[in-house]
């Protein structure tokens, strides 16, 4: 026998499919919330994790800008210390310079002229006098040029005063100062303990001049009488009496007669 459905199946179906669909819309809602709040989560945690980078780059920057403050401070002693090592050279290397430039001055000017100024500005010179004729002055500047601590030599002026004087002509000069090389400085500064010692010498022989007459002295006591004595002893004893003058008597054996 057959057996026939006269319920409305097609509603409660359509009802279950909603229902259905219904709940696979919740289902989506809720797997799409879950997944924006674990991305929301891990973005926060990006954030947080970026910013204490930051603050740790920050922190680190800090202390680059402290040293780097320290580094500019010890760049600006080390560039004070420099320059006054610089100063200290300079004034190392000039210190004996005036000394070689008034020496250079004396030997440099001719004896027909004479010097009545002179003012140094850096590393150039000013120099003002009177000489006989312009010949002078040419020779003073070609003695400028020659000597090795001072260069190019500038006449700034000369003109004769027509006046009764022997140097009628009075003249200026502007030089520029230079020097020498280094191993005619340290020639230089040898050559003057060198000259030192052996004028220091002279004094010690003519100390030592004396000594040989106590030879003469013996040889000549020493003679028989009526011998004749040699003329170099003579000569020696006239050479230490020049220098130390001193009186030695001689006997009376020496002489060939009697005492007095």
């Amino acid at each position: 026998m057959a057996h026939v459905n006269l319920l409305p199946w097609r509603a409660a179906r359509r009802k279950q499919r909603e229902r259905e669909f219904y709940m696979q819309l919740a289902a989506a809602f809720v797997a799409a919330f879950a997944v924006m709040l674990i991305w929301v989560f891990w973005m926060d945690q990006r954030i947080d994790n970026q910013n204490d980078r930051n603050t740790y780059l920050q922190t680190e920057i800090k202390q680059l800008d402290v040293r780097i403050a320290k580094i500019k401070d010890l760049e600006t002693v080390r560039a004070h210390l420099l320059a006054r090592k610089q100063i200290i050279e300079q004034l190392q290397a000039d210190r004996s310079q005036m000394v070689h430039l008034f020496d250079e001055l004396v030997r440099t000017i001719p004896s027909s002229a004479r010097l009545s100024g002179l003012k140094q500005s850096g590393q150039s010179m000013s120099l003002d006098g009177v000489a006989q004729s312009n010949a002078s002055v040419a020779e003073y500047m070609r003695n400028i040029e020659v000597s090795p601590w001072m260069g190019h030599a500038d006449l700034r002026k000369t003109e004769n005063s027509h006046d009764s004087s022997r140097m009628p002509y009075t003249f200026g000069l502007d030089v520029a100062l230079s020097r020498p090389k280094a191993d005619d400085a340290k020639s230089g500064s040898d050559s003057v303990p060198a000259d030192a010692s052996s004028a220091a010498s002279v004094p010690a022989a003519a100390v030592s001049a004396p000594a040989p007459l106590g030879n003469p002295a013996k040889a000549v006591t020493g003679t028989p009488t009526g011998t004749p004595v040699s003329s170099s002893p003579a000569k020696s004893t006239s050479a230490s009496v020049a220098v130390k003058p001193e009186t030695h008597p001689v006997s009376a054996a020496t002489t060939g007669g009697t005492k007095p």
